[in-house]
């Protein structure tokens, strides 16, 4: 099955660099991801090949990549939470001091940066950021499709 036969088709028409295209792209990786994926457990301690490279230690297996990409849908589609609750399931989910010493760092960065840079710049630069990661996340997602496919055919 091609690409493109399982690939839900995009209902609007934007540029081709718009932000829009690529979150509806993503958006529609993922839920393809989603119906393509029917047992997730399969992905389970299986890493994300890192074409010919050595896995890191302590990198997220496939399983993990799936739910991650399928929260970041969710609010890619709905939006943001409040700040107020999107802190309240960070601190659920404990991250561990690195992660808070890391986003410290980028605070304290953004306020650096803040000061020094009119909006505009601001926008461009968190928008092609969000560009960047979006089409990353995208990749990801197909990259789960295609090792569960080699998975699946494995096991038939």
């Amino acid at each position: 099955m091609g690409e493109k036969a399982t690939m839900q088709m995009l209902t609007k028409c934007y540029p081709k660099n718009s932000l829009l295209t690529v979150m509806d792209r993503y958006s529609a990786v993922v839920r393809n991801m989603e119906q393509v994926v029917m047992i997730p457990s399969l992905l389970r301690d299986v890493q994300l090949s890192a074409h010919g490279c050595q896995v890191q230690a302590g990198a997220p297996d496939l399983y993990n990549c799936f739910t991650m990409l399928k929260a970041i849908r969710v609010d890619v589609d709905n939006g943001l939470l409040p700040r107020d609750e999107w802190q309240a399931k960070v601190a659920a989910g404990k991250p561990d001091e690195a992660e808070n010493e890391a986003a410290e760092t980028e605070e304290a960065g953004e306020e650096r940066v803040s000061g020094k840079l009119d909006l505009e710049s601001q926008f461009y630069l968190h928008f092609s950021s969000l560009h960047h990661i979006l089409t990353h996340l995208t990749l990801k997602a197909e990259e789960v499709m295609r090792k569960y496919q080699e998975i699946m055919g494995q096991a038939m």
